[in-house]
């Protein structure tokens, strides 16, 4: 609607600056992880079933396995520190550092003023995807979550089982916290095994067929005490429609493994993060 200046393709051309240079960002032992986890022995095992959702708990020092048990399955994942519900993922920031999707190495950070890593991705047998030609990827941090408020805006429709209700109806159940308080408390997701990304044309989000196949995972390190909860989303592998009871839909498999008491040691939880309020924010 507005008419190019004569410099516009001069201030196009300006170099972008990256936002958040991670040089000094705090990286993970994955060398000791590793050894970690070779010594590591199941101790639970959550299905989440297709359209629904189920909440699951990973004492810190533990690993957590999202598995797709059945077939091509995408989940939506909340995690939060279990002593304390305010601090929980905060995908926004995880993107800022880590970028649009993640892969083996980066972590997943809690929101402010807490801000730390609350787990780290260890394994991931995805990560030969990379980016596709149309920019897509896997595993985004930047799709909010399917919600039955959005269905009704765009469509006039009830749905009952989109994710963020599922993943309300989960924590409710894991907690015991009145509908009312615990809805409040569920947040934008990490999208496991959903590939997306944005149009270059119109800047859209966009998603398409998960790559994923039966048994492949994604493995995190909790790097404190966790309650997660995961929503099989009613897309199923998202590559035509969310919020539908008409796509295909597999459960999928959260499995626990805690390894011997010896195999991390020198390890401890993070501390939140160490800006100083009394000055102000």
């Amino acid at each position: 609607m507005t008419a190019a200046p004569p410099d516009a393709d001069t201030r196009r051309a300006v170099a972008p600056v990256i936002c958040y240079p991670v040089e000094t960002l705090p990286r993970p032992d994955l060398t000791l992880y590793t050894a970690a986890r070779e010594t590591a022995v199941k101790t639970s095992e959550t299905i989440v079933p297709a359209r629904d959702a189920r909440a699951f708990r990973v004492p810190a020092g533990q690993f957590f396995r999202i598995t797709c048990a059945q077939g091509p399955q995408v989940g939506d994942l909340n995690l939060f520190h279990a002593a304390d519900l305010s601090e929980r993922f905060f995908s926004g920031k995880t993107r800022a550092l880590h970028g649009t999707h993640v892969t083996t190495g980066d972590r997943l950070w809690s929101c402010l003023p807490y801000l730390r890593p609350i787990a780290t991705i260890t394994a991931d047998t995805l990560d030969w995807y990379g980016r596709d030609r149309f920019g897509g990827g896997v595993h985004d941090v930047i799709g909010t979550r399917c919600d039955p408020y959005t269905h009704h805006l765009l469509s006039g429709q009830e749905y009952h089982h989109c994710c963020h209700s599922n993943l309300t109806r989960a924590l409710v159940g894991e907690t015991g916290l009145p509908m009312a308080q615990a809805e409040p408390l569920v947040h934008d997701v990490l999208n496991v095994f959903m590939c997306t990304g944005f149009t270059t044309d119109t800047g859209q989000y966009f998603m398409k067929t998960t790559p994923a196949r039966a048994g492949d995972y994604l493995e995190l390190f909790a790097e404190i005490d966790l309650i997660g909860v995961l929503s099989a989303c009613p897309g199923g592998d998202c590559g035509a429609e969310h919020s539908s009871d008409r796509a295909a839909c597999h459960p999928l498999q959260v499995e626990v493994f805690a390894p011997t008491p010896d195999a991390l040691a020198g390890w401890a939880p993070p501390p939140t993060n160490g800006y100083d309020r009394t000055h102000g924010i």
